[in-house]
């Protein structure tokens, strides 16, 4: 393969990567969490808010709502659009699918169209279809963390709260106002649910499914638990934001100590690439047995395939839960 061709391939793929990521942001920019949320404020400010706004957010109108509904009546789809919707994102699982589908068949057909071995196809339709779940995966796990540092300030507040005499359901309105995005968020649903007469466990419960970490489930399982046997909720609460606390530390330590482990996992996936590259660009005729000798598409193939079940392996090996 000529390597002018190859880097022209290589600058056609990011730029298409980084028109798709503008093309996203500027969406987000207007139908995103944040863009609605400063809408409905501004709707409430002016008078303009209606007042029959449903609770169940959940059930918002989004499009394709014949595949989402399609999608929801499996376990799998149920459990598929839970993640999505952790993401704290506008998209819903159908959209993400669809997404996905178009740009793998665009990746698998680009190959062909510009001349090149099928082989490619699969690589880059394989790319092109990994990409979104790539970024909803990172705007998912950045959610969480914030999640993670938040919740403990959450319960310290709500901990407060409840010993200056306050109820549950106020302490409950204070973390919604004073803690910011995204967990303040999740707590002004949750009191609203309460406040317009959705039971209190089902509302826990909602808040459970909404934000996927196990301290909100040990905080809403202790909860409940408290308001059938009764307690003093206030100190539970501290007990809980003290074990969170410490469960966060002893997590910052294992990510330490597994650094090293995945750093090793990014530099052995980006090796046999960074090296194909460099070797193409320095001797293109030992590379070319690989694009023009079916034998050398079927290598490429399985290598492919190795390397994605590896890195699946590593991923699984340096995934540490605590």
């Amino acid at each position: 393969m000529n390597s002018t061709m190859l880097l022209f391939s290589l600058l056609g793929f990011l730029a298409v990567v980084m028109a798709l990521e503008g093309l996203f942001n500027l969406w987000a920019s207007k139908h995103g969490s944040q863009a609605r949320r400063i809408a409905d404020r501004l709707a409430a400010l002016s008078g303009d808010s209606p007042s029959d706004v449903a609770i169940e957010r959940a059930q918002r109108s989004v499009r394709f709502q014949w595949f989402q509904s399609l999608i929801e009546r499996g376990r799998v789809g149920e459990r598929l659009t839970r993640w999505v919707h952790a993401c704290g994102t506008t998209v819903s699982a159908g959209e993400l699918l669809l997404l996905s589908a178009g740009l793998g068949t665009l990746g698998l057909l680009l190959p062909g169209l510009l001349g090149k071995p099928k082989v490619f196809g699969l690589a880059v339709g394989f790319a092109f279809a990994v990409a979104p779940w790539w970024r909803m995966s990172r705007l998912r796990n950045k959610r969480i963390k914030l999640f993670e540092s938040q919740f403990p300030e959450a319960l310290d507040l709500m901990c407060r709260a409840m010993r200056a005499g306050h109820a549950f359901p106020t302490a409950v309105k204070l973390v919604g106002e004073e803690v910011p995005e995204p967990l303040g968020r999740d707590f002004r649903i949750l009191f609203d649910e309460m406040n317009y007469g959705v039971p209190a466990n089902e509302a826990m419960s909602r808040l459970a499914q909404r934000v996927p970490l196990p301290d909100v489930s040990y905080f809403v399982v202790a909860v409940l638990i408290q308001r059938e046997s009764g307690g003093n909720l206030a100190e539970l609460l501290e007990n809980i934001s003290g074990i969170v606390r410490a469960r966060l530390k002893l997590l910052g330590e294992v990510r330490t100590l597994s650094a090293e482990g995945r750093m090793s996992a990014q530099v052995l996936t980006a090796l046999p690439f960074g090296v194909a590259v460099v070797v193409n660009l320095t001797n293109p005729e030992f590379m070319s047995v690989l694009w023009t000798d079916p034998t050398g598409h079927k290598m490429v193939g399985l290598a492919l395939f190795m390397m994605m079940m590896g890195m699946l392996w590593m991923k699984n090996i340096i995934a540490i839960r605590v």
